[in-house]
């Protein structure tokens, strides 16, 4: 009885449209217990806390003040940022977006002409397709079983051989070479073959030289370096052509954009009350990440702080060993408030691919907002 008059109490003390301090921290935050967390749902409907009179829902105008976007990290192939002020949904589907729908180029033919090797042609195939090249695919047009051209298809060539009495030589992904002007290998057909003196056709109608193009002639195309592609004994070559083509990562994960994508909510450590000397020094052992440290306080006394909580991974050790920890220590997961890290294969830059993903949400949208209209 006594605990719903200090619950009634309480919420005569809360401004009119605010949610108690105990609510509000379940809305906004989840707490992770010794066994499992709990406070896991999000609430983003109007209903949620309409028996005290606060309007929980969604709107633009709250969305467009309190979401931002803080890079932490850049670099040419990783990038970590912050996105605050979202739903785990729409976090999510950015994720899923840059892994599956950000286009890219990636080999998905493959000529052979002669392959004497220990490594099988489909898999010598399998392992070119997963090179990443090293070309902007906004530049490129999808197949869509067309004809091959030069808006539409890159063609690499790899020719290397390893003379006898020579060492094993590795064949590495610098060997591909490319053919700005399209395929070599010359398409038999009936024609040619009935000894017709017709041009000889090959795998590819280019109608120019890709080099020629002005999106090109600064900046040549080439497969991501340093990748082995297989190795070659005294007398053993490889003799091919690959043509790679634009395509998306849900259709094979050769045309991911990025090694990983990836997200977590904001940690919040909190100690709920002051720890000092030995109690100190054993929750900073306690810790293997460093997310604790020791201030001094002065007359010879020490007490625990908070220096790290962002790399905080989760893992409990500071508050096992009983309640006693339990009730010192407060681990927490901020609901609207992520840590995104994404790491691109070479294609685009990383905020490149993030911008790509927001305009492919927001064709997305508008695709919905037609149909609905």
């Amino acid at each position: 009885m006594e605990s719903g008059v200090e619950w009634i109490k309480e919420l005569s003390d809360v401004p009119t449209g605010k949610l108690p301090p105990h609510l509000e921290l379940q809305r906004t935050r989840v707490e992770c217990k010794a066994d499992a967390p709990i406070h896991t749902d999000t609430f983003q409907y109007s209903g949620a806390y309409a028996s005290i009179g606060v309007d929980n829902s969604v709107r633009l105008d709250n969305f467009r003040d309190n979401f931002r976007v803080e890079v932490i990290r850049l670099t040419d192939e990783e990038m970590e940022f912050d996105m605050i002020g979202i739903d785990p949904a729409l976090a999510n589907a950015f994720r899923r977006i840059l892994i599956a729908e950000v286009p890219t180029m990636a080999i998905e033919k493959v000529l052979i002409a002669n392959n004497t090797s220990v490594v099988q042609d489909e898999v010598l195939s399998h392992r070119l397709g997963l090179i990443p090249i090293k070309a902007d695919p906004r530049l490129f047009e999808f197949t869509e079983n067309g004809a091959p051209t030069e808006k539409n298809t890159i063609v690499f060539k790899l020719h290397v051989r390893c003379e006898q009495g020579e060492p094993r030589l590795t064949v590495k992904s610098n060997e591909l070479k490319w053919l700005p002007n399209g395929s070599e290998f010359p398409l038999v057909s009936e024609s040619s073959s009935r000894g017709s003196s017709s041009k000889p056709r090959t795998y590819t109608s280019f109608n120019c030289s890709q080099d020629s193009l002005p999106e090109f002639s600064n900046n040549p195309i080439s497969a991501m370096d340093n990748i082995i592609i297989s190795k070659l004994g005294p007398g053993q070559e490889i003799e091919l052509e690959a043509h790679a083509v634009k395509g998306v990562g849900k259709t094979h994960a050769k045309w991911s954009p990025v090694g990983t994508a990836w997200y977590r909510m904001l940690p919040e450590v909190v100690l709920l009350e002051e720890i000092e000397d030995k109690a100190a020094e054993q929750l900073k052992a306690k810790c293997p990440v460093g997310v604790f440290d020791i201030e001094d306080i002065g007359n010879g006394k020490k007490r625990a702080a908070v220096v790290r909580p962002r790399a905080c991974t989760l893992c409990r050790e500071c508050i096992r060993g009983g309640k006693e920890w339990e009730d010192r220590v407060a681990l927490r997961r901020v609901k609207d408030h992520f840590i995104f890290t994404l790491e691109s294969t070479g294609a685009l830059p990383p905020e490149v691919l993030f911008t790509e993903a927001v305009k492919i949400l927001e064709d997305k949208c508008e695709r919905v907002i037609s149909e609905l209209s």
